[in-house]
C-alpha cells in the first residue's frame, strides 16, 4: 500500500533545528511563518531538494551531469518522495530570445499551423521560427530590436568643442579624436555648440553630404561624429571590452527593427497569413482574444493543433494571463507572471503522484484574481498529486488541508515547529501568523497633506490610455489595480518623467561572497574601523581581497569538482572556516576578531561595535526588521522577502535630500507581521521629507496610503485607465473597493 505521508526526520538546513513533521500526501499544505523563519529552508531547501536528488540518482552519470543540480539537504532522512515540480518566483530567463509564446510552447503550436495551412506556403515551421536561421529577420537576427546611435546624448550643447561638447570618449581637448575636429579649421572650437547653425551641427554629427554643403575647409575624407562612433563601437567584430560595453549603453538604445517592425522574422514568413492574419499580429494579440481567434479555423487537417493551442491559450487566461501576447518578452514580466507562466505547462498533465511545490503563487495578484490560482492548487490536488505552497494569503491558506507554521522568529530564533493542523485551528492558536490574522486593521481616516505634485502627463506607455495624473508629493501613495491594469506602466512613466529610486523585485547579487553588509556597504566601515584601530591597511580586512586565506580565496570552504559526480564542499583546513589569514584574525577591536564580528547579528553588532558610522549603517538594517541576520551571512541563504528588505536598507542609507522612491510590490515574500515593519519603514521614509510610491495588492498597505491610485478595469486592453484617485476612505465601484468592503481582517 503507497505511504500516506512524507516523513521528515531530523532537518538541519539552514536554521532548522533537527525538526521532525510528517506531511500527508495527496492533499495541500501550506507552510507559514514570519520572513526568515525556515519555511523554505523546509519547502525547497529540503524536501524539495531531496526530491530531485532522489530522481537524478536513477539516471547514468553521464546524463546527471546534464541535470540540474541539487545540493543534499543536512537531514537525517526522509521518505515518502514523488517527483517534484518546482515552481517559483525566478524571472523567466534573461534571453532577449525568450518570449510568452516560446515559454508555454504556444508558439510552437502557432508556427506548426502556419506552416501546414497558411498560405503562401514557405517551409516547414522553424521558417516561423525566430531563433532558426531559416526564420529569423536577417537585419536583426530575430530579436525585433537593432542597436542605434542614441545622437542626442554625444552634445553638449552648453559647451564649445575646446570645453568638451562632445561627450564620447576620446573626443574631449587632449583627446585622441580631438584635433580631427577641433583643428580643421571649419568648426570653432571656442564658441558652445549652441551657437553654432543646424547645419554645422549637422556636419559635425553625420560628415558626408551634411558636410559637403557647407563647403569651407572640411577635408573629403572627413568623418561625421555619429559615424566614427557606430565604426568603433558597433561594426567591429572584435570581442567588446568591459569599457566598449559601458561606453555603448551610455550613448545607444534599442530601436524597433526598420525591416521586420518588431515581427522578428524573414520577408516571406511575415507575408504568410491563416485566416487573413500574419504570425506576427497574432503574436502582438492578448491571449484571451488570440484564444477566440483560434477557434475559427476549421481545417480538418490541423483539428489536433488548433486543440493542443486553444488548450494552452485557455489555461493562460484560467490563470489570470490573457491580457499577456505571445510576443511580450519574458525578460519584461514580473515574478508574479514568470511564475504563472511556468504554471501554465502542467495545468494539461495527466500525471498523478507528482510532488508540486509552489513559492508564493499569488504575488502579483489583485485579491480579486486569488480564486483563480486557489482553484488551480485544488485541481493538481484533486488529480492526486501532493501539493507544497510557502504563502502569506490567508485566502490560500483557507483552502489548505494541512496548515504548518515555522518559527517562532526569523534567522536563529527560528527553525521550529510551532504549529501544525487545519485553518480554523491555527486561527485559535497562540502563533505569530494567528496573532496576525486576528488583528484588525483601517483605513487612516487623517491622510498626511502632500507638499506638491508629481505630474504624469499624457503616459501611453504599453496600454495607458493617454494617462495624466498627479502622484502628491511627501507622502505615500498606492497605485492599485487587477493584474495587467497598467499599474506598472503608469511607474514607468513616473520614473521616467521624474528623477527617482526604484526598489524592485529583481533579485539581489547572491555569490557565497555577498552578505547583508557589503551589499549595503557596511562592510566598509567596519574595515575602516578595523584599520584604524590596528594601523593596517583596510583592505586586509576584507576576506576578497590580501587579508583573505590564501588556500581558500576567503570562501572558508574548499570546493572539489568530482566531474559527474555532486561536488564536495570541505571546510578550510587552513583558515578553519574563518576565512581570514592568522594574522588578520589576531588583531582585535574591542576583543573581536573581524571574523567574530561576521558572526555576530545585526542588533549584536550595533551593542557591540563603539563606532558611530558602523551604528548608524548597521541601524537601517535593523530598521526593516533584519536585527537578527549575522553580518556575514551569504545573500544566497536569505529569504525573499529579506532581500527585499536587504534593499530598502541600501536605499535608505544612501538617501540624501528629498527623494522619490518607487517600490514594486514590497510585500513580497513578506509575513503579515512583517507588513507593520515595512509600513513602519515607509512612514518613515515619508517623515524624512521623502515621496514613497508603492505598487502593491497588499490591503494592508492600501489602507495606510494617504493617496490611491487605482487603474483598470481590467487587464491589457480592458485596462490602462484612472479608475480612482483620492482618500483611500473614498474609493467605490471598482475592484479594489470591493477587496476592500469584503476583507475578513478589516
Amino acid at each position: 500500500m503507497a505511504q500516506r505521508t512524507i516523513r521528515i526526520r531530523g532537518a538541519r538546513t539552514h536554521n532548522l533545528k533537527s525538526l521532525d513533521l510528517d506531511v500527508p500526501r495527496g492533499r495541500i499544505t501550506v507552510f507559514v511563518g514570519v520572513s526568515g523563519s525556515g519555511k523554505s529552508s523546509l519547502v525547497f531547501d529540503t524536501v524539495a531538494a531531496e526530491a530531485g536528488h532522489q530522481l537524478n540518482e536513477t539516471f547514468p552519470p553521464f546524463t546527471r551531469n546534464r541535470l540540474p543540480r541539487w545540493s543534499r539537504p543536512e537531514v537525517d532522512w526522509i521518505d515518502g518522495l514523488s517527483p517534484v515540480v518546482v515552481i517559483d518566483q525566478r524571472r523567466l530567463g534573461g534571453n532577449a530570445r525568450s518570449t510568452v509564446g516560446t515559454a508555454t510552447d504556444a508558439w510552437t503550436y502557432l508556427r506548426l499551423l502556419f506552416s501546414r495551412v497558411g498560405t503562401p506556403y514557405v517551409g516547414e515551421s522553424n521558417h516561423f521560427s525566430f531563433n532558426d536561421p531559416a526564420g529569423m529577420c536577417p537585419a536583426c537576427h530575430g530579436l525585433g530590436e537593432v542597436v542605434v546611435s542614441a545622437v542626442e546624448r554625444f552634445l553638449d550643447l552648453d559647451r564649445s568643442l575646446k570645453e568638451g561638447a562632445i561627450l564620447l570618449p576620446g573626443f574631449g581637448d587632449g583627446g585622441y579624436w580631438y584635433d580631427r575636429y577641433a583643428d580643421i579649421g571649419e568648426f570653432d572650437a571656442d564658441t558652445p555648440l549652441r551657437e553654432w547653425t543646424a547645419p554645422q551641427r549637422d556636419a559635425l554629427l553625420y560628415g558626408g553630404e551634411r558636410a559637403a554643403r557647407l563647403g569651407g575647409g572640411l577635408p573629403k575624407d572627413y568623418e561625421g561624429v555619429v559615424d566614427r562612433f557606430e565604426r568603433i563601437y558597433l561594426h567591429t567584430p572584435d570581442q567588446l571590452s568591459d569599457r566598449k560595453r559601458e561606453v555603448i549603453a551610455r550613448f545607444t538604445r534599442s530601436d524597433g527593427c526598420p525591416d521586420c517592425c518588431g515581427d522578428r522574422l524573414k520577408p516571406e514568413s511575415r507575408r504568410v497569413t491563416v485566416g487573413g492574419r500574419t504570425i506576427g499580429e497574432l503574436a502582438r494579440m492578448e491571449i484571451a482574444e488570440l484564444a477566440e481567434w483560434v477557434t475559427g479555423v476549421t481545417e480538418p487537417a490541423v483539428a489536433p493543433v488548433v486543440a493542443a493551442l486553444r488548450a494552452r491559450l485557455d489555461a493562460m487566461v484560467t490563470i489570470g494571463l490573457g491580457y499577456l501576447c505571445l510576443g511580450r518578452a519574458t525578460t519584461t514580466l514580473s515574478g508574479g507572471e514568470s511564475q504563472r507562466v511556468k504554471t501554465v505547462k502542467h495545468l494539461g498533465s495527466s500525471l498523478i503522484e507528482m510532488l508540486y511545490v509552489f513559492d508564493e503563487p499569488t504575488v502579483g495578484l489583485h485579491p480579486v484574481d486569488v480564486a483563480a490560482m486557489t482553484t488551480l492548487l485544488e485541481q493538481l490536488r484533486d488529480k492526486g498529486n501532493t501539493v507544497l505552497v510557502v504563502e502569506h494569503d490567508p485566502a490560500v491558506m483557507a483552502v489548505a488541508d494541512r496548515i504548518v507554521e515555522i518559527g517562532p522568529a526569523g534567522g536563529e530564533r527560528g527553525g521550529e515547529l510551532v504549529f501544525q493542523g487545519t485553518f480554523a485551528g491555527l486561527r485559535r492558536a497562540a502563533t505569530p501568523t494567528a496573532a496576525a490574522l486576528t488583528r484588525r486593521r483601517r483605513v487612516v481616516v487623517s491622510p498626511r497633506t502632500p507638499r506638491s505634485h508629481h505630474r504624469v502627463a499624457g503616459a501611453t506607455r504599453n496600454n495607458l490610455r493617454n494617462v495624466t495624473v498627479d502622484i502628491p508629493a511627501g507622502v505615500l501613495t498606492v497605485l492599485t489595480g487587477v493584474a495587467g491594469s497598467g499599474k506598472s506602466s503608469l511607474a514607468a512613466e513616473l520614473l521616467a518623467q521624474h528623477d527617482g529610486v526604484v526598489v524592485d523585485q529583481r533579485p539581489v547579487g547572491a555569490s557565497r561572497r555577498s552578505t547583508p553588509v557589503t551589499y549595503t556597504g557596511v562592510a566598509t566601515a567596519i574595515r575602516r574601523l578595523f584599520a584604524r584601530r590596528t594601523g593596517l591597511p583596510a583592505g586586509l580586512f576584507s576576506p576578497n581581497s590580501a587579508g583573505g586565506c590564501p588556500d581558500c580565496g576567503g570562501l572558508g570552504i574548499v570546493y572539489t569538482d568530482l566531474a559527474f559526480l555532486d561536488g564536495q564542499e570541505t571546510v578550510c583546513a587552513t583558515c578553519r572556516g574563518r576565512r581570514f589569514t592568522a594574522e588578520v584574525l589576531g588583531r582585535r577591536v574591542d576583543g573581536l576578531s573581524i571574523a567574530d564580528v561576521d558572526d555576530l547579528t545585526v542588533a549584536e553588532a550595533v551593542d557591540r561595535l563603539d563606532e558611530p558610522a558602523v551604528v548608524a549603517a548597521l541601524g537601517h538594517l535593523a530598521e526593516v526588521g533584519l536585527g537578527y541576520l549575522r553580518l556575514g551571512q551569504p545573500l544566497s541563504t536569505l529569504s525573499g522577502g529579506e532581500c527585499q528588505r536587504v534593499k530598502i536598507a541600501k536605499e535608505l542609507r544612501e538617501a540624501a535630500g528629498p527623494t522619490l522612491y518607487v517600490l514594486d510590490e514590497p510585500t513580497t515574500g513578506l509575513h503579515l507581521r512583517d507588513i507593520d515593519t515595512l509600513l513602519d519603514v515607509l512612514d518613515g521614509l515619508v517623515e524624512r521629507g521623502h515621496t514613497v510610491v508603492v505598487i502593491e495588492h497588499h490591503l494592508d498597505v492600501v489602507r495606510r496610503a494617504d493617496w490611491l491610485v487605482d487603474l483598470g478595469p481590467g487587464p491589457g486592453r480592458h485596462g490602462g485607465r484612472i479608475l480612482y484617485q483620492g482618500p483611500v476612505a473614498g474609493i467605490a465601484g471598482t475592484a479594489t473597493a470591493r477587496a476592500l468592503r469584503d476583507d475578513p481582517q478589516a
